[in-house]
């Protein structure tokens, strides 16, 4: 499934997010605002993590690593180690979720499985008449956007996707490394 995945753009990222914390009605059935489910995915968007990852994660996950913070934990996965910072506005977030649902710091964020999640995301897209998209398009999303806007560097994804090689991660994004896309353009001799 994730091979035929795309990533997100930053307008169907926002839109799908909005028409699930709104609530949408799509082939004759009322969704209902889901916060829960519009964060979980926020979060894969934001953080990279699988979306298996992300319903496993509890508040206390997040630790204080001297003047920073990160996840403390291990990939579903693959077992890998998740030593990445957690920026402090997603820290807030998170907690600010977690407060407003009333949930304790070691209590799991979501109450959801991935195929509740993917269910209702469907719907979602097809209500927006979107489509090739799950919720691996989030985690791409998030490479796609950390590639882009880090000057096309393939390595600072390899790292943060904790991906084996760079041809992996360049795979997995769909996108040639800048230099290609560079010469192909410059080498355009029309007569």
């Amino acid at each position: 499934m994730n091979k035929r995945t795309i990533a997100l753009t930053d307008q169907q990222y926002i839109d799908i997010i909005t028409a699930i914390k709104s609530g949408f009605c799509h082939a004759g059935r009322e969704y209902k605002p889901n916060d829960r489910i519009a964060t979980a995915l926020t979060l894969e968007a934001n953080l990279g993590l699988r979306i298996s990852d992300i319903l496993h994660l509890c508040y206390c996950d997040i630790i204080k690593d001297g003047d920073r913070y990160r996840l403390n934990i291990s990939e579903i996965k693959t077992g890998k180690e998740r030593a990445f910072t957690v920026p402090v506005e997603i820290r807030e977030y998170i907690n600010n979720y977690r407060l407003s649902h009333h949930m304790s710091e070691h209590q799991r964020l979501f109450d959801l499985s991935e195929r509740q999640i993917q269910k209702h995301l469907q719907a979602a897209c097809e209500f927006l008449g979107l489509s090739g998209i799950s919720t691996h398009s989030f985690r791409k999303y998030f490479a796609t956007q950390i590639y882009i806007n880090n000057g096309y560097n393939i390595e600072l994804v390899r790292q943060l996707l904790q991906h084996s090689s760079a041809s992996v991660t360049q795979k997995y994004i769909g996108i040639q490394q800048k230099q290609v896309e560079d010469a192909l353009q410059n080498h355009i001799r029309l007569l």
